[in-house]
């Protein structure tokens, strides 16, 4: 019998220690500590709710990063 695929673990990163840098710089972060996928979004975005291993969300105001979650 053939092993179960295991997906690539996440980052192990403290999302709130992006909130409050600059998105350019939130987003370099994050690609150099492994997460695959970086998005940025504005207050308020409407979005879908699945969650996409190995992905980070920023939600951006004034080029600020005001929050941040994984998936």
């Amino acid at each position: 019998m053939a092993s179960r695929p295991q997906p690539p673990a996440e980052p192990d990163d403290a999302t709130e220690a992006y909130v409050g840098l600059a998105a350019d710089a939130a987003g370099r972060r994050a690609r150099a500590r492994g997460w695959t996928t970086v998005r940025t979004l504005p207050p308020g975005a409407i979005i879908t709710l699945e969650y996409l291993r190995g992905r980070i969300n920023f939600e951006v105001e004034h080029d600020t990063v005001i929050r941040c979650w994984r998936g």
